[in-house]
């Protein structure tokens, strides 16, 4: 079993509940620099122990893995120092919020030989696995194209001081997620336009930065995909959209993962319409407070980490997928800014 440190004890929670409750997973100990918060969680969870200091995880011989869930302007740095530790490592998203530290942690992987993972959540979550695994069995034939969107009532967040800084980004936080379906089923994106307002609820809190966005991508090959986002107003019913989708359009068939639904929808090679709900699986993926924390969606990835290490496989999202999305998610803003198509490839770091 491979014994785990988490840091960052905010969004950290829900891999607090994920380690604990899996058998792939042992939690050796959780580190913020709140202590208050560090009290909390281990009275919530009944913990033994927690630091407020990063070395004591970093220097402890019995953890394998630095679990990573602290403000995205900390990630590269706390990233190298726990490659320098000989730590694998899994990290929320985005990787990193500057390419310029890319090269420099793909290096360490390479001299270190130990493996970092993107905590890309969204690929985890029951309907994604089961169009994932569709796609791959040849269900829907060749890709056509893909349409992913998040859309969400986030108004509560207008509330919070610090979403109303000029680092505050919905580019970063909502759509990494999305982002990361159409690189999933299409890795070679090369261009992208797009246009980005924030909204009237927006303008009238403070926001600095656009919380309404719609992107159009086109790949290599010439296949072309969609993307949209927005966060501050009201959405329609679950029944009727999901807050997040991917819809996939193949040669054969097509398929619809709705992401908090639990539900799939899939016209196969064959000409068969089937529609999948996961509701017993509600109880893993929802934990607490309603939908809020997705602590089961954390297990998955944290089970398939710990297997990609076991086997000595790559796990994926990898490094370099995952500073390959920031560089798109940074082509997105620059295309948002000037108006005009951005070609992705001028952003990636080197391999």
């Amino acid at each position: 079993m491979l014994k785990l440190g988490i840091l960052g004890l905010g969004e950290g929670r829900s891999a607090i509940s994920a380690a604990l409750n899996s058998s792939a997973i042992e939690l050796v100990t959780v580190c913020d620099l709140n202590e208050d918060l560090c009290k909390k969680r281990t009275a919530e969870f009944g913990l033994s122990n927690y630091t407020t200091n990063y070395s004591d995880m970093l220097n402890n011989p019995d953890i394998d893995i630095i679990a990573i869930y602290t403000p995205d302007k900390l990630h590269a740095q706390h990233i190298k120092m726990a490659l320098q530790h000989n730590k694998h490592v899994v990290c929320t998203k985005p990787l990193i919020d500057n390419l310029e530290d890319g090269q420099e942690l793909i290096d360490l992987v390479n001299k270190t030989g130990k493996k970092v993972f993107v905590g890309q959540s969204s690929r985890f979550f029951e309907p994604m696995i089961k169009q994932r695994k569709d796609y791959l069995n040849g269900e829907i034939g060749d890709i056509i194209t893909v349409e992913a969107h998040y859309n969400a009532d986030h108004r509560w967040f207008l509330e919070k001081p610090w979403a109303l800084e000029k680092a505050f980004k919905w580019l970063y936080g909502g759509l990494s997620h999305p982002i990361d379906f159409l690189r999933w089923y299409m890795p070679d994106l090369s261009e992208v336009m797009g246009y980005g307002m924030i909204s009237q609820n927006g303008i009238k809190a403070g926001l600095k930065n656009e919380d309404t966005m719609h992107f159009i991508f086109k790949t290599h090959s010439g296949k072309v995909a969609r993307l949209s986002g927005c966060y501050t107003g009201p959405v329609q019913p679950q029944t009727r959209e999901s807050e997040m989708s991917c819809i996939i359009r193949g040669t054969e068939g097509c398929s619809h993962a709705d992401y908090m639904d639990l539900r799939y929808a899939i016209t196969n090679k064959d000409g068969e319409e089937k529609i999948y709900t996961f509701d017993y699986k509600n109880k893993h993926y929802f934990r607490f407070e309603g939908k809020s924390h997705h602590a089961g969606e954390y297990q998955n990835y944290l089970e398939y980490f710990a297997n990609c290490i076991k086997h000595n496989e790559t796990p994926y999202p990898d490094i370099i997928e995952g500073i390959g999305t920031v560089s798109v998610l940074q082509a997105m803003e620059q295309t948002m800014a000037t108006g005009l198509p951005v070609k992705i490839p001028n952003l990636l770091p080197k391999n």
